[in-house]
């Protein structure tokens, strides 16, 4: 992994001095990557990239004073997507933005058209050609296709975005399943005996998405206020060959949260403070036994070497323990949807729900809690009452909670209840709750 500059954000370190990345415009308007190096410090590394741009810059206004009037549609979106565009997203969306560009538009397009001629008509049945390929693909080809213009016209290589007036592509809205309350329970029982078993309580009783799960550390819990600040996701950082859809290399990388509102500090049940303590004590006799080879970044959810596991496992785990016990196929995602629903059945307001989960905004404007303390106590006391009725207790449980948090747990009680609630099949049922429809909303893009 490249060592990177906390103060240079263009500066990185290899092979004993330090780069910054290049960009060369080409003459179909793409642009080659590449990388010079052999700077002493991350500083006049930065300073020679800002000076690199600015001349990439002025090569680029130079072209496009010249050609603009005259540039290709084809053309222009392969400038605007590489010039333009992937500068200001993350490489999970940029992905997804180039396969819609370069599998669904490019090959839907005329060669000869012409930017500044382009008509609503013509990307009708541009976007007809495109919707082609798959279900989603006529409503993403669409999205990409009003930004790209909406850029052009800002730049004034257009007078007006003919996007808006083409034919609607409807979204295909995935479908999340929760599991019953007897489901629960025996995902939950058959989880308890694996190795992941905090990560998914973690995405069941507190919301957590999976980028977050695997991006907590130990300092980010406190275990005497009973908190977990929320503070930081772990994602996948690709990068993409130029004018193509092959992924050149990835990395794991710490990123902020999704949004401003994502950072947030949460109550944790104290049956999840227990497993936290649990794999606490699991990971420093891992340090003990792998010594100099563990790699020490405090993560909570790591490898036996201490680096993070990959970004598909929890999903991968969670796919076997479904499958090995009869249970609908469910995901990290589906388990934050169930806490999300919980919520929202059991009266919680939808301004709390959306403050738990770190949501960007809440869908009302009615904003019954007067503070962040409140919301956090109303949602984790009716979590917890959730918690009573599901989790899998053992005599290890039972005498940590004594010990760390004076709780009393009844097995024998625990037992009869679940035997009795065996007596007949209890689902979840949400459908008079009508806010789902838009929770829906909030999960879509949400990531994983």
């Amino acid at each position: 992994m490249d060592k990177k500059s906390k103060k240079c954000p263009h500066a990185f370190y290899e092979r004993g001095s330090w780069y910054h990345r290049t960009k060369i415009l080409q003459e179909d308007y793409s642009v080659k990557y590449g990388k010079t190096g052999g700077f002493s410090s991350d500083v006049e590394a930065e300073k020679d990239y800002e000076k690199h741009m600015k001349e990439f810059n002025q090569s680029l206004g130079s072209r496009l004073t010249t050609q603009g009037a005259d540039i290709s549609l084809k053309d222009y979106l392969i400038y605007w997507y590489q010039s333009i565009f992937s500068e200001r997203i993350v490489s999970t969306t940029e992905y997804l933005s180039a396969y819609v560009l370069y599998t669904f538009l490019l090959s839907s397009i005329d060669d000869d058209v012409k930017l500044r001629t382009i008509s609503s008509e013509y990307l009708d049945e541009v976007l007809k050609r495109a919707s082609r390929y798959c279900e989603s693909a006529g409503n993403k080809s669409r999205e990409l296709l009003y930004i790209a213009f909406k850029d052009a016209l800002s730049e004034r290589m257009i007078n007006d975005n003919p996007v808006p007036n083409t034919k609607k592509y409807p979204r295909k809205k995935p479908k999340i399943y929760v599991l019953n309350k007897d489901q629960i329970r025996t995902f939950l029982a058959a989880a308890k005996q694996r190795n992941w078993f905090l990560e998914i309580i973690l995405a069941l009783y507190l919301g957590l998405r999976k980028g977050e799960i695997r991006g907590l550390k130990f300092d980010d819990f406190n275990f005497e206020e009973r908190t977990v600040h929320i503070q930081r996701q772990l994602a996948m950082e690709m990068k993409l060959q130029s004018g193509g859809i092959e992924v050149e290399k990835y990395q794991l990388v710490e990123r902020d949260p999704k949004t401003e509102k994502s950072n947030r500090v949460l109550r944790v049940p104290t049956i999840v403070m227990v497993e936290l303590e649990k794999r606490k004590q699991r990971v420093l006799t891992q340090k003990i036994q792998m010594g100099d080879r563990y790699q020490d970044n405090d993560y909570v959810c790591c490898q036996k070497n201490g680096l993070p596991h990959g970004p598909h496992s929890l999903n991968k785990e969670i796919r076997v323990i479904c499958e090995n016990n009869s249970l609908p196929h469910i995901t990290v995602h589906g388990l934050r949807h169930t806490y999300a629903t919980l919520l929202m059945k059991n009266n919680i307001n939808q301004k709390a729900v959306a403050v738990s989960m770190g949501h960007a905004k809440s869908i009302i404007t009615v904003d019954t809690y007067t503070d962040m303390q409140a919301i956090i106590e109303d949602c984790e006391e009716e979590i917890q009452e959730f918690i009573k009725d599901v989790h899998p207790y053992d005599s290890a449980d039972v005498q940590m909670l004594k010990e760390m948090f004076q709780e009393e747990v009844d097995l024998q009680e625990e037992k009869e209840s679940m035997e009795k609630d065996n007596g007949g099949i209890k689902k979840y049922d949400y459908s008079d709750v009508e806010e789902l429809d838009d929770i829906d909303e909030w999960y879509l893009g949400e990531g994983q």
